[in-house]
């Protein structure tokens, strides 16, 4: 069973990429994998955000023996959407940071994804309204700004 799950992944990462669900932007690369999170962090500091938190579970699966695609997910904000958005909706700041994914291709080449910040924050509009919403266009902006400088 657990030569089964690489295989899996590696066979559904590029099936995931073309059929990626509602609201998400997914910009394919010819990049590797580390180079991209390198990119993708970069691009971050440069459009004025912060890289917040990093997850993923490579080296983890690595450490116990399985051999998984690089898969990172890299959550991004600044204290100032932070302040904006709580006045806005209390509720809405559980979606902070706003998430990048960065995945591994079979071929070494990596993908950039994420959720994009409007859709993130749609169901918060009823408590944060139009600024709320204003905040999240402003979001889009900076994140397809820090996807197209991390891909090229």
């Amino acid at each position: 069973m657990k030569a089964f799950i690489p295989l899996l992944c590696l066979i559904a990462l590029p099936l995931w990429a073309q059929t990626a669900p509602d609201g998400w932007a997914v910009y394919p690369t010819r990049k590797p994998y580390a180079e991209l999170v390198d990119a993708t962090k970069a691009a971050i500091k440069e459009n004025g955000l912060i890289v917040v938190t990093q997850a993923g579970p490579t080296k983890a699966a690595a450490a116990r023996g399985i051999s998984i695609p690089g898969n990172r997910v890299i959550g991004a904000f600044n204290n100032d959407y932070a302040v904006r958005v709580l006045e806005t909706s209390v509720h809405a700041m559980i979606e902070a940071p706003i998430r990048f994914y960065i995945t591994e291709n079979k071929d070494g080449t990596a993908n950039l994804s994420y959720k994009t910040p409007s859709f993130v924050f749609a169901p918060y509009v009823s408590e944060g309204g139009q600024n709320l919403m204003d905040i999240a266009a402003e979001l889009d902006s900076t994140f397809q700004s820090i996807a197209e400088r991390a891909v090229k």
